[in-house]
């Protein structure tokens, strides 16, 4: 096992890496083996819904880890509007015709649609992230979004109470109001945080919104991230589905405001090649990262790229959402299951981390 990296100093020096579980991801069991997996590659934050039972389950996984040994900051996701990542699809798999091919079935990468008694609508929700990709597919129209915006008020105390670190919240332009009214829930809180982050994809006015968060928002007691969400829950699908982020993450280190500025929404195993191509990674030689003004990102958060990257070990815990207890899954009992695992998540984690090693290695 390697030494795991303090969070703080991965962002200053830029080498911050987040898992991302998913805001609307609530398979418990793994959840919890996410956690740990990552958690003892060296990942610097675990991103988890805003659910007090995920939080559970993926405090379990990091309890797993050496005490001796700085551990991952975990962070929720809230929301204050409608937003991709905190949906589910439905359906009545009854008015499903008997010859349908499903398709729905094929795309889903969280093998989240299966039929009665698996199911009850037809979707596992537990499994089901929001990817949306079922939706076009239906030849019957019969699935359906269904989305959540997070009550603050009710959902912040229970969480708070399970020592969470930091949170973040999705907005997108032109929803000051409704983040505004989320901020002043979160506000009484932000001495307990680490860290707080901000998730917003790109678009006209996305930076001068940003900005006017910003002024709103300030002075913080702590570090703040700016999320440049490219192309939500893409990263698996192909290479290309990276570009989109590091565009808009070029936009906010140019003229954004003050903060700390991470990729996410399609990243993969291109994302740091990218940067390293456009000049967006600091070396170890340089100074770290300025509030200001920085010519680097700070890192990169990854997820259906990263539960895809471990998929085949994962199912290995069993296919049921019920079927487990996290607090007693099979992996505790598979050592080598679980260092195959790790070596796995390795492989995704260390470029960003060792950079300069990884470009010597490629030559």
């Amino acid at each position: 096992m390697s030494k795991l990296c303090n969070p703080l100093q991965s962002l200053r020096s830029g080498h911050w890496f987040k898992l991302i579980c998913g805001a609307s991801y609530q398979y418990l069991p793994a959840v919890q083996t996410l956690a740990w997996v990552y958690g003892l590659a060296g990942v610097d934050c675990i991103d988890v819904a805003a659910d007090p039972a995920v939080v559970t389950a993926a405090r379990q996984g990091l309890d797993r880890l050496d005490p001796a040994l700085a551990r991952p900051w975990l962070m929720v996701s809230l929301n204050d509007g409608e937003d991709p990542h905190f949906r589910k699809a439905q359906f009545d798999p009854a008015t499903c015709p008997p010859d349908c091919p499903r398709p729905c079935a094929q795309i889903c990468p969280a093998l989240a649609i299966a039929l009665p008694p698996q199911a009850n609508g037809g979707v596992v929700a537990d499994r089901c992230y929001g990817c949306g990709r079922c939706l076009p597919l239906c030849p019957h129209d019969r699935i359906q979004g269904h989305s959540t915006v997070c009550q603050p008020q009710e959902l912040l105390p229970p969480i708070l109470a399970l020592g969470i670190d930091a949170v973040e919240i999705h907005t997108q332009i032109d929803r000051r109001a409704g983040f505004l009214d989320l901020w002043q829930v979160l506000l009484p809180h932000l001495s307990s945080l680490k860290l707080v982050a901000i998730s917003c994809p790109a678009g006209t006015g996305a930076v001068d919104y940003l900005w006017s968060l910003y002024r709103a928002i300030t002075p913080l007691p702590c570090p703040l991230i700016w999320q440049a969400d490219g192309r939500p829950m893409s990263g698996d699908i192909g290479a290309g589905t990276t570009h989109a982020t590091l565009t808009f993450a070029q936009a906010l280190l140019a003229q954004g405001p003050p903060g700390y500025v991470q990729v996410a929404g399609g990243t993969n195993a291109y994302t740091v090649p990218k940067l390293g191509q456009l000049g967006l990674l600091r070396s170890p030689e340089s100074p770290l990262l300025p509030l200001q003004g920085s010519p680097w990102v700070a890192g990169a958060a990854y997820g259906s790229y990263a539960r895809r990257w471990l998929a085949p070990w994962l199912e290995t815990l069993g296919t049921e959402p019920d079927g487990l207890d996290p607090a007693d899954s099979s992996v505790s009992r598979d050592p080598p299951g679980l260092m195959d695992a790790v070596a796995r998540a390795k492989t995704l984690v260390l470029p960003l981390k060792q950079p300069h090693l990884h470009r010597r290695l490629s030559l």
